[in-house]
């Protein structure tokens, strides 16, 4: 007997019958590269032989995955969340058998179907519909299969004018549109899919979700990636948090999900930035510290409802640079970008930056509704382009409840995002 409890209406297996085998066994999958160092790609003959005296290229093993384990059961849906790098797209990529891995093995009880970049598995010089079969047959569908779904496919796709036509003449969009409807309808046991959805509009992207939610209650399995964690929270009920090549987490989707935002945060207690923290940076200049102040002037990482908060950056400069815009988003635990600040029309003395160490003090009106946040921050030249810059830096916690200063007043209960300032006015 299998035990199920409901919640949100998704049913999350807590007990599987002893004789229910997993429709996926990942064991000790290990997948390692070897890096070299100062290796020129070409060289002419008088290179070739000069590099024979020169000591040899050193080079290092890298490690992608190290002894991941997990099982699969039939019908579970399952978001594979990280960090850029942290190796989620080469575990896809080896249960797609796409790439082999270096140890440990895979034992899978269904067919598979990945979706991990557009067009993939297609053939640019076949029109649309032989795509369809010939993508369908890779995915291990017979023909009677494809022929019975193939309206379908092309309904959801919305190809069916260039249908005839070779893939080659398609946009990047329409490739996405068919190789997407490809792979949802032709109900494979087990479909993978990465980032890849985020590639399509606004439109089409709530039409895969849909189409995903589908698939999800149809009791197939699914594996997604996505750095969409609202997506996550709503297709997920189980998740795998992976890091550095490391699985670190494995359980319900919502604790995986506070886990990674807890981990994002790069700042010590401190404010200290760690050295590796950027996600771009230019070697030009640096933030190295980073600290949020109430009122009172006190580092914290909580604000009341409708207090101001205040940052304080130290920014390093290895040359001047008399003309930089400075940046701070505020994001959501799952990712949604909701303020953007920035010093672009202040004074060209506030947009300076000198060799050496910057003091920058910034102050920002809350109007955030109670809840968990996150500080994104970057400076960047005047035309946009990035010198640093450094996503979910310093997480943060609005109260609900507003200081002495707003009455005391108690927002207890959740409702959107940000409150605007307003002014109302009745006439009877």
């Amino acid at each position: 007997m299998e035990f199920i409890i409901l919640e949100k209406q998704k049913p999350i297996l807590l007990i599987w019958p002893e004789y229910m085998k997993p429709i996926l066994e990942i064991k000790n999958i290990s997948k390692k590269f070897t890096i070299g160092h100062g290796q020129k790609p070409y060289l002419n003959l008088r290179d070739s032989l000069v590099s024979i005296f020169q000591p040899r290229i050193s080079s290092e093993v890298f490690f992608a995955l190290k002894s991941i384990s997990f099982d699969v059961y039939p019908g579970e849906s399952i978001g594979i969340i990280g960090k850029n790098g942290a190796g989620k797209s080469t575990l896809l990529k080896i249960l797609s058998k796409i790439t082999p891995p270096s140890s440990g093995k895979i034992i899978s009880r269904g067919r598979i179907a990945s979706l991990l970049e557009v067009g993939t598995g297609f053939h640019s010089e076949l029109s649309g519909r032989e795509n369809i079969f010939l993508n369908g047959s890779i995915l291990g569908m017979k023909k009677k299969e494809i022929e019975n779904k193939f309206d379908e496919i092309v309904d959801f796709s919305g190809t069916e004018f260039f249908l005839d036509t070779p893939l080659k003449h398609y946009s990047s969009g329409m490739k996405l549109r068919l190789a997407f409807a490809v792979a949802a309808f032709l109900e494979p046991e087990i479909l993978i899919i990465d980032e890849v959805l985020a590639v399509g509009d606004a439109d089409f992207q709530k039409k895969c979700i849909g189409k995903m939610e589908d698939v999800s209650k149809s009791g197939r399995t699914i594996l997604f990636v996505s750095h969409n964690m609202a997506s996550m929270r709503a297709l997920c009920s189980k998740g795998l948090l992976i890091s550095k090549g490391e699985l670190i987490y494995s359980g319900k989707m919502n604790e995986a999900i506070d886990k990674y935002i807890s981990a994002s945060s790069k700042a010590a207690h401190s404010g200290e930035i760690p050295p590796d923290a950027s996600s771009t940076n230019k070697g030009i200049a640096k933030f190295t510290k980073i600290v949020l102040k109430g009122k009172n002037g006190v580092a914290t990482d909580t604000i009341h409802y409708r207090s101001m908060m205040c940052l304080d950056f130290e920014v390093n400069a290895l040359e001047n640079l008399p003309d930089v815009m400075l940046d701070i988003r505020i994001c959501t635990p799952d990712g949604l970008n909701l303020v953007h600040a920035m010093n672009k029309y202040t004074s060209p003395e506030e947009r300076a930056l000198k060799k050496g160490r910057n003091f920058i003090h910034c102050g920002l009106a809350n109007q955030l509704q109670p809840g968990q946040y996150s500080f994104s921050i970057g400076i960047h030249y005047p035309d946009g382009s990035t010198i640093e810059y450094v996503e979910n830096i310093l997480n943060f916690n609005v109260l609900n409840i507003a200081d002495e200063n707003n009455e005391g007043f108690n927002y207890n209960y959740n409702l959107c995002y940000v409150r605007f300032e307003s002014e109302w006015k009745i006439e009877n």
